[in-house]
């Protein structure tokens, strides 16, 4: 006779009971993702307002700082914008082809206009001038960059940069690549690409 606890042969034995452990808390849900996301969140809110405040800048830039109902100073007229004093001393319009050496010859997409400029440095430190700061706009206020590569046949100290010690002045001649049938009206003169710039009239 089988004993009552021993199973049946084929008969599987009885589970045992397993050992029954605490349930592990459930790990902190962690804050990094959360925090990652407020920081993009806050980033892209603050370019929107620098990039709308810039637009906004923008749309004036033809005559920062100027009276509306006060003639815009001219050639041959100092001018000021931080650091720098300037004056535009000639402008050239119409111009098709710069250089004379057939490595650095530049031909004009439409023509080029070259603006002469006087700058000095007024500060107590040395400073750098850059024509890329400089902008040209036409009777459309169309806003035209420089053309440094044009500009290198003719000064190319400073076509690109030039630094200048206080109290001492460069000339400078920039260049611009306007459309054929366009003629340069007025210019905004910056010390640096951050500053307020100062317009004059290039009739």
């Amino acid at each position: 006779m089988s004993h009552p606890n021993q199973p049946h042969p084929g008969q599987l034995p009885p589970q045992q009971g397993y050992p029954q452990y605490p349930t592990p808390p459930a790990p902190k849900k962690s804050h990094t993702l959360r925090t990652i996301l407020i920081i993009l969140a806050v980033i892209v809110a603050v370019c929107g307002i620098g990039g709308a405040l810039m637009s906004k800048g923008s749309s004036s830039s033809s005559s920062p700082g100027t009276d509306p109902n006060k003639p815009l100073p001219g050639l041959n007229t100092p001018v000021r914008d931080g650091k720098f004093e300037f004056v535009i001393t000639a402008v050239q319009s119409g111009v098709k082809t710069l250089g004379d050496n057939e490595f650095l010859q530049k031909t004009a997409q439409g023509t080029y206009t070259v603006v002469s400029i006087s700058i000095t440095n007024t500060s107590d430190k040395p400073y750098g001038f850059s024509p890329s700061d400089q902008y040209v706009f036409d009777a459309k206020n169309r806003k035209f960059s420089n053309d440094p590569t044009a500009a290198i046949n003719l000064q190319s100290d400073t076509s690109l940069y030039a630094n200048l010690n206080p109290g001492n002045t460069i000339t400078a001649q920039v260049v611009y690549d306007l459309p054929a049938d366009s003629a340069p009206d007025h210019m905004v003169l910056h010390d640096s690409m951050f500053s307020g710039g100062v317009t004059v009239s290039l009739h």
